[in-house]
């Protein structure tokens, strides 16, 4: 319960009191948890090769490789389920050259208990003045792509719209868009690149004076000025390349690596003042494209032990699938738990292609 507590109270402070009229190397976190059980079981190393209705998170230029109507439905707790990250996609092809896709994003803690109003000016404790609310953040995209003038190259774009709450403490609107681009050699090789937030992504952020000045002087002596209201997020770049080869009797090996840039200084593996690198690395075996497993390492961090010792530590990734006429059914345990990797989420997802009810 304590854990419970902690967390809620750094997730609600962190939000409320992180603004500023600056770019931010972490702002809209959320949106970089990824989608897709198949996609976490691979280290999230699926730039170049994501070719569905996924796409529109992953690279909106792969959404030109659906051939009919496709929908996705993702579900998966955070922090021993005190978080919710629910995702829902879905796309259709226009005509032979150009797709389009739509997804919805939530991430939330529910029923976090509201004390500002237990103790009362003379002392006493009323525990009928405890409350509850939600801090959630979501996310609607829509997305197209195109294949392009030259034989093997597709482009696509995100428009997003994200709107974050905080009970009745503060919220906020914003939009951003994204940018993307796969190639396919002769040879089979595949390539991609997703440039994320391309417009510096914003969230303008309203925030109740009046809910605002109950907490205020939680931390003495800190935050006594109300935050500003408009938080900008800087461009993100992630570059994939993917090679899916034939082994025997069925089976196909599907690999990926990708390099995920951040323009900040982070622990990411290589870091400077100007940008970040973080690489991730996957693999996905299949048995007829009817059985699959697969696994992943990602978020290689530079950390220092309690002997001021440097080391470095990464997330292990699995995950198996099962697709019959259609239905695809998948299961990733991934690693969020960092440094410590006592953290891990069950992660569940299904994705349903009509052409083969048509």
């Amino acid at each position: 319960m304590k854990l419970k507590k902690y967390i809620l109270y750094i997730f609600l402070f962190s939000q409320l009191f992180s603004f500023s009229q600056a770019f931010r190397g972490f702002s809209n976190e959320f949106l970089n948890l990824g989608v897709d059980a198949a996609s976490f079981g691979m280290g999230k190393a699926v730039i170049a090769s994501s070719n569905d209705v996924n796409s529109i998170y992953w690279n909106p230029a792969g959404l030109t490789h659906i051939e009919d109507y496709q929908g996705a439905l993702m579900h998966a707790e955070y922090f021993q389920g005190i978080g919710k990250y629910d995702y829902a996609g879905f796309a259709k092809p226009i005509n032979g050259e150009s797709a389009f896709a739509a997804s919805i994003i939530r991430f939330g803690v529910d029923d976090i208990l509201n004390t500002t109003e237990l103790i009362d000016s003379q002392g006493n404790i009323n525990y009928d003045n405890i409350s509850l609310f939600s801090a959630a953040d979501y996310a609607l995209s829509v997305g197209y792509a195109r294949k392009f003038l030259l034989q093997g190259i597709d482009i696509g774009f995100n428009g997003k719209v994200i709107h974050r709450q905080i009970g009745d403490f503060a919220s906020s609107w914003g939009f951003g868009l994204d940018a993307a681009i796969q190639y396919e050699s002769e040879n089979e090789w595949k390539f991609g690149l997703m440039l994320r937030d391309i417009t510096t992504t914003f969230n303008a952020w309203s925030i109740d004076t009046e809910e605002y000045n109950k907490i205020k002087n939680t931390i003495p002596g800190q935050n006594a000025v109300q935050p500003e209201s408009l938080e900008l997020t800087k461009p993100k770049a992630q570059l994939g390349i993917a090679r899916s080869f034939l082994l025997f009797r069925g089976f196909n090996l599907l690999t990926e690596f990708d390099l995920n840039m951040r323009f900040t200084q982070t622990h990411d593996l290589i870091s400077t003042s100007f940008m970040s690198i973080n690489p991730a690395i996957g693999f996905q075996l299949d048995y007829q494209q009817m059985v699959f497993l697969r696994g992943g390492f990602n978020n290689f961090q530079q950390i220092k032990d309690f002997d001021d010792q440097n080391s470095t530590s990464f997330e292990p990734n699995f995950g198996v699938g099962f697709r019959f006429k259609g239905i695809q059914v998948d299961y990733a345990l991934a690693n969020i738990g960092g440094a410590s990797g006592t953290l891990y989420s069950n992660i569940f997802s299904v994705k349903v292609d009509f052409s083969y009810f048509r």
